[in-house]
């Protein structure tokens, strides 16, 4: 069988889920595909084929840090082998440091933050925190780009990535999603820059798309549903309509994750 790992999952409790979904819906003005929550989830990419989930979700306000990480903490242990976890950290916390031992305590992998969502750019003082904490120990999974706003647009990506060389930054959505191609063009150069293919493969043709894993090289890209905001089964048809080698396939469908986050 064929191993795939979905890099990135927003996952949220039921009784918040449809709410949650709604939002980001309003937010993207895009209409989400599923319902977010972990058994819509796991239901909908054990259809698909996919054999482990990359799940987390984004601390809106500094005192959700602590109750999102212990979810996201119970979900993984509550489906031990099948479940990694990344925790979130917020710009406005009063403790950094003591979040960041806790998530890693927990056993989360790394660290998810939304710049555009949280209201912060990823290159502000306020930020800058939390890259020293995590420098050389976790890695950092930013949604990136957006047309309409400059939060995480490539001139701030670089800013991070230059400050701070010792950072593993992974780029959602090819570094720059809704500007792809100058997000690649802009960032391809930088070592400890990743990205995923999430929610870009929708919009792109099969050639652009193959084009840019080829510019970042396919050691450093990783698949990703962006769940719930597109169904599996047709992310990976449009992961496979780009015709990559098998090699490629293997990459960036879980070698590249597994090594990433030590994923057995």
């Amino acid at each position: 069988m064929r191993k795939i790992i979905d890099c990135h999952c927003h996952i949220y409790p039921e009784k918040i889920a449809a709410k949650a979904v709604e939002s980001i819906g309003n937010f993207y003005d895009i209409s989400m595909d599923m319902d977010g929550t972990y058994s819509n989830l796991v239901a909908a990419g054990n259809a698909a084929g996919i054999t482990h989930y990359v799940i987390f979700s984004v601390a809106t306000t500094p005192k959700q840090v602590g109750s999102i990480n212990k979810f996201i903490t119970d979900t993984v242990a509550a489906h031990n082998g099948f479940m990694t976890g990344l925790g979130t950290l917020h710009p406005d916390s009063p403790d950094q440091a003591a979040d960041v031992e806790a998530l890693i305590a927990m056993g989360l992998k790394g660290v998810k933050l939304h710049p555009d969502i949280q209201g912060v750019k990823m290159d502000d003082p306020r930020c800058i925190k939390m890259y020293e904490l995590c420098r050389g120990r976790l890695p950092i999974l930013f949604h990136t780009g957006d047309y309409r706003y400059d939060f995480s647009n490539p001139k701030r990506v670089k800013a991070v990535l230059e400050a701070f060389p010792d950072l593993t930054v992974i780029g959602a959505h090819f570094g720059g999603w809704s500007i792809w191609e100058r997000a690649t063009e802009e960032l391809c150069r930088y070592d400890n820059f990743m990205v995923d293919c999430s929610s870009s493969l929708y919009s792109l043709d099969s050639s652009t798309a193959r084009d840019l894993v080829r510019r970042y090289g396919a050691d450093r890209v990783l698949f990703g549903t962006d769940y719930p905001m597109w169904e599996p089964k047709a992310e990976l048809e449009r992961f496979f309509a780009m015709g990559l080698t098998e090699e490629e396939n293997e990459l960036i469908l879980h070698k590249n994750a597994e090594k990433l986050f030590g994923i057995e």
